[in-house]
C-alpha cells in the first residue's frame, strides 16, 4: 500500500478530528443561545438535534458530490475557513431575531415566535453544513492517495468516521464543561469561529485568508463593545441587576418597583430563568427593615400558599409545623417565609439543582442557609428526585416548585415520584405542588397533576392563588372535611401572615375558594415513569393560547 504523502495523510486526519471538535462544539452552543428566549425543554432539544442531523445529512451529500467533481484539498480548506467566518456572524445577527422571539412568546404571537425560532436555528445551517462536508471530502482525498483505490474504501471511510467521531466527543465535553462556563455562549462561538478560520488558513497557506481572521476579530470586538447583556429584564417595570449562564439555565436577577395606589413604592428582587415566562423567586426588600412576615408576602403569588397547606387537618396549630422540604427552592422565597412565620429553628431542607441560582440567592435574596441564626436550614445542590430517593428525613410539608415554565420535568409528575414524597411525610404531613395555568384558565395541566396525586394520596385539595396558579395539596392520611377544617383553623389563627393568606384562599382565589379535588373531576390517567406525556399536554396549552 503506497501513499503519496504520509505527512499529508496525517495532517488530513488531524483536520478531520478538529472539524469534528468544531461541529459538535457549535451544536452544543445552539441550545444555550436559544435558552434565554425559548427555554431548555425537551422539544427545544429535539429541534436542535433534529435540525443538526438535517444539516449533517445535507453536508455529507454536498461534500461527497463536490469531492467527486473536484477533489482539491484547497477547496476543503476554503469551506472550513468560510464555516468559521459564518459562525462569527451568529451572535450579532441572532440578537434582533431573538428579541422578536422574546416579544412574540410573551404576547403569544405564534407566527412570530415560530418564525424567529426557525430563523435562529437556520443561522447554524451554513457553518454546520460546511463542516459536514469535511468527512466525505477527506475520504475521497485519502482514497486517491492509495494505489489500491476502491479496495481500501471501507477501511478509509471507517478511519475517517472514527477520527471525526472522536473529535466530536471532545468538542461536546470541551464546550459544555469548559468553554461555556468560562467564556459564555457568544465567546464560545467566536472562539470556534477563529479556530475554524485558522484551521482553513493553515491548510491553504494563503495569507489572504488572514483577512477572515481579522474580520472575526472585528465582529468579536463589535459584539462586546455594544453588548448590553443577553437581553433586557424579563419582568414588568424591572431593571436588570445581574445575569448569568449556568450549566442548567440562563438566569436574570432584576429589581422590580411595585407602585401602589397611594404612591408607595415596594422594591423587590425578582429571579427569572431562561425564556422568562415565569418568575421563580421574589424578595420584598422591605423585610430587611421590618422583619415582619407580612412584608414577605407577594400579594397572593404561589409562594405565599405553601405555609397554609397544613391547615386542611382539623385543629392544626402553628406550633405543630416544624419542618419543610422544598424541591426546587430557587432563591429561597418559600423557605424564607417559613422561617419568618414558624421560627428560626424550623428544619428546612431546600433542594435546588442549579448552584448558580443558590449563589445569586445568597447575594441578592438574603438566602439564610449559611446564617448561624437558622441552624436547621440546609440547601442541597441536587436533582430533586435523586435527593428524595436518598433522603432519610420526614417532614410536615414537602413542597414542589421545580416546575419550570412552560415545560416541566416529567419525572417530577408521576405516581412513582409522589409515592416517594408520601413516604417522607409525617403522619399529618402534606405534599404541596405549585401548578401553573395560562391566563385563559385552561386547567388541563392542573387536572393532570391532581389526577396523578389522587392516585397516591387519600385526599387532594386545591387552592387557587390570586393569580392563575393552583396549589395542590395531597394529605398523608385522611383529613376528613379538609375545607371545613381550613375554615375553622382560619377563624382562630393568630399569626397575621397566615391569617391573610388563608383569607385569600377562602375569598379571593382566581377560580374559586379552597376545595377538594375528587375522583369524578379527574380527567386524566395518572402519569407514570413509563408514560407521562407532559410536553404533549403543554404543547396543547400553548397551541390553544396561540389560537385564542
Amino acid at each position: 500500500m503506497a501513499r503519496t504523502s504520509s505527512t499529508g495523510d496525517r495532517f488530513l486526519l488531524l483536520v478531520v478530528f478538529l472539524a469534528g471538535v468544531g461541529t459538535l462544539g457549535i451544536e452544543m452552543v445552539m441550545p444555550r443561545l436559544l435558552a434565554p428566549f425559548f427555554g431548555t425543554s425537551q422539544p427545544i432539544w429535539a429541534v436542535v438535534i433534529g435540525m443538526t442531523l438535517v444539516y449533517l445529512a445535507i453536508g455529507y451529500r454536498v461534500g461527497g458530490t463536490l469531492a467527486d467533481r473536484r477533489p482539491d484539498e484547497r477547496l476543503l480548506y476554503r469551506m472550513i475557513a468560510w464555516s468559521g467566518m459564518l459562525c462569527a456572524l451568529i451572535p450579532l445577527v441572532s440578537r434582533p431575531l431573538l428579541g422578536l422571539a422574546q416579544f412574540s412568546l410573551r404576547n403569544v404571537v405564534a407566527g412570530g415566535f415560530l418564525g424567529a425560532l426557525a430563523v435562529v436555528v437556520l443561522l447554524f445551517a451554513a457553518p454546520v453544513i460546511l463542516m459536514a462536508t469535511v468527512g466525505p471530502f477527506a475520504v475521497r482525498l485519502q482514497i486517491r492517495r492509495f494505489e489500491e483505490g476502491v479496495a481500501v474504501a471501507g477501511r478509509t471511510a471507517g478511519t475517517i468516521s472514527s477520527v471525526s467521531t472522536l473529535g466530536s466527543i471532545l468538542g461536546t465535553f470541551l464546550t459544555v464543561l469548559v468553554l461555556i462556563p468560562s467564556i459564555g455562549s457568544a465567546g464560545t462561538i467566536f472562539l470556534f469561529a477563529a479556530f475554524l478560520v485558522i484551521l482553513g488558513l493553515v491548510g491553504l497557506r494563503d495569507w489572504r485568508y488572514a483577512l477572515m481572521l481579522l474580520a472575526v476579530a472585528a465582529l468579536t470586538a463589535a459584539h462586546y463593545a455594544f453588548d448590553g447583556g443577553i437581553k433586557s429584564a424579563d419582568c414588568y417595570n424591572c431593571a436588570l441587576i445581574a445575569e448569568a449562564e449556568s450549566d442548567y439555565n440562563y438566569i436574570q436577577v432584576a429589581q422590580q418597583d411595585i407602585v401602589y395606589a397611594d404612591g408607595t413604592v415596594d422594591p423587590r428582587h425578582i429571579l427569572v430563568l431562561n425564556e422568562g415566562q415565569a418568575t421563580h423567586s421574589v424578595y420584598r426588600l422591605k423585610y430587611r427593615q421590618t422583619g415582619n412576615p407580612l412584608d414577605l408576602l407577594t400579594d397572593g403569588g404561589p409562594w405565599d400558599y405553601f405555609s397554609v397547606a397544613p391547615y386542611v387537618y382539623a385543629n392544626r396549630d402553628p406550633q405543630s409545623v416544624k419542618s419543610l422540604a422544598l424541591l426546587g427552592s430557587a432563591a429561597g422565597s418559600v423557605p424564607k417565609q417559613f422561617l419568618a412565620i414558624y421560627g428560626p429553628q424550623t428544619t428546612i431542607d431546600a433542594v435546588e439543582i442549579d448552584p448558580k441560582i443558590v449563589e445569586l440567592g445568597r447575594e441578592y435574596f438574603d438566602l439564610e442557609d449559611q446564617d448561624p441564626r437558622f441552624p436547621n436550614y440546609r440547601t442541597h445542590i441536587q436533582d430533586a428526585r435523586l435527593w428524595l430517593a436518598t433522603a432519610e428525613g420526614r417532614y410536615d410539608v414537602i413542597g414542589m416548585d421545580a416546575y419550570h415554565q412552560p415545560y416541566i420535568p416529567f419525572h417530577l409528575t408521576t405516581v412513582e415520584f409522589f409515592q416517594q414524597v408520601r413516604d417522607h411525610l409525617n403522619p399529618q404531613g402534606v405534599a404541596v405542588v405549585n401548578a401553573g395555568r395560562p391566563a385563559s384558565g385552561d386547567d388541563r395541566l392542573v387536572n393532570a397533576l391532581a389526577s396523578t396525586m389522587l392516585a397516591v394520596f387519600p385526599q387532594v385539595y386545591m387552592i387557587d392563588t390570586r393569580f392563575s396558579n393552583a396549589i395542590l395539596i395531597g394529605v398523608h392520611e385522611p383529613a376528613g372535611d379538609g375545607v371545613q377544617n381550613f375554615i375553622d383553623n382560619a377563624g382562630r389563627m393568630q399569626i397575621q401572615a397566615l391569617e391573610l393568606v388563608m383569607y385569600w384562599s377562602l375569598n379571593e382565589g382566581a377560580y374559586g375558594p379552597v376545595r377538594a379535588f375528587t375522583a369524578d373531576q379527574a380527567r386524566y390517567t395518572p402519569f407514570t415513569d413509563d408514560r407521562a406525556p407532559v410536553e404533549q399536554l403543554v404543547d396543547g396549552l400553548i397551541l390553544s393560547e396561540a389560537t385564542r
